[in-house]
């Protein structure tokens, strides 16, 4: 059975080819770059929905459903590699990285969400809260059945597993959640909030055995001043820092990427779910709990 549902890229130019034979692994072609933008509107937004639905919503949802529109937009930067050769992934799924804390030790995971570029931001709120909740809870039994077998590894083997493990899962395509790791734990991009730690800007570096090309970091909202009608004004921005492998996106991607991040969040009352059409705070509280998938 597969692992993941790919279908080989055949177009590829002669500078993707070289890219491709001019780094061996996701240690060395990193790129980074970081994009600055103005979140008045964005913060108003957040306050409507929550006001209209009662449900929380963050930066980090609004992020999530950017990225998830701008893979449709570019097919292209949805993909990985398998021996040298480009596969564009048939699913878009967004990754938000997740603390998880258990009697004072601090671990990180993933919560994922499938099919992100079909789903209402809403839909997106309510799985990852819920995804979310069942890792913190620890009710993800793919994902704790995985690290289990991490934590009983020695020490000396890490670095020959996490290889075996990227080489069976994504170069030979093999599903290996029989064997307690999850099936496609960290899918398209990941998502990881450094602004929750207060920090504006950071770049997170390219995880080799995960084999995803784009790591997305929002960083924290402050004050600044920008240039508004010619004059300067104070307003509220927000870098999001992102880095990716060269190998295969370049800045042609980039700039599709980074485009559609910066529509959507600057005008996401009109690019986001309708505010008139949410369910309201009360019709919400009836609701049963969602059941992520599995």
């Amino acid at each position: 059975m597969a692992h993941l549902e790919l279908t080989p890229k055949t177009d590829i130019s002669s500078f993707r080819k070289l890219a491709i034979g001019s780094w061996k692994t996701t240690y060395d072609p990193t790129v980074y770059g970081t994009l600055t933008i103005r979140m008045d509107k964005a913060l108003a937004y957040i306050e409507a929905f929550r006001q209209r639905s009662g449900h929380r919503l963050t930066v980090t949802h609004l992020v999530t459903k950017a990225m998830a529109e701008a893979l449709r937009r570019c097919p292209e930067a949805n993909a990985l590699l398998r021996f040298n050769k480009i596969y564009l992934r048939k699913v878009v799924t967004i990754s938000a990285l997740v603390v998880q804390t258990d009697g004072g030790k601090v671990d990180l995971t993933s919560a994922k969400i499938d099919h992100a570029d079909n789903k209402s931001l809403l839909d997106i709120a309510r799985e990852m809260e819920e995804a979310v909740r069942r890792v913190r809870e620890r009710r993800d039994v793919a994902l704790e059945k995985g690290k289990g077998t991490i934590q009983k590894l020695p020490y000396m083997f890490l670095n020959l597993f996490t290889w075996l493990i990227g080489f069976l899962m994504y170069t030979l395509n093999l599903d290996l959640s029989g064997i307690g790791m999850p099936k496609d734990a960290f899918g398209s991009v990941i998502i990881t909030n450094v602004g929750s730690l207060g920090l504006d800007t950071a770049y997170v570096p390219l995880v080799p055995y995960t084999r995803v090309p784009i790591f997305v970091a929002p960083g924290a909202v402050k004050d600044a001043p920008v240039v508004e009608d010619g004059k300067v004004v104070a307003g509220k921005v927000m870098n999001v820092s992102a880095s990716f492998d060269h190998r295969f996106i370049d800045g042609f991607h980039a700039g599709i990427l980074a485009n559609t991040m910066r529509e959507m969040l600057e005008n996401p009352f009109e690019r986001f779910d309708a505010i008139d059409s949410l369910p309201t705070a009360a019709s919400e509280a009836q609701r049963e709990p969602i059941q992520a998938a599995g």
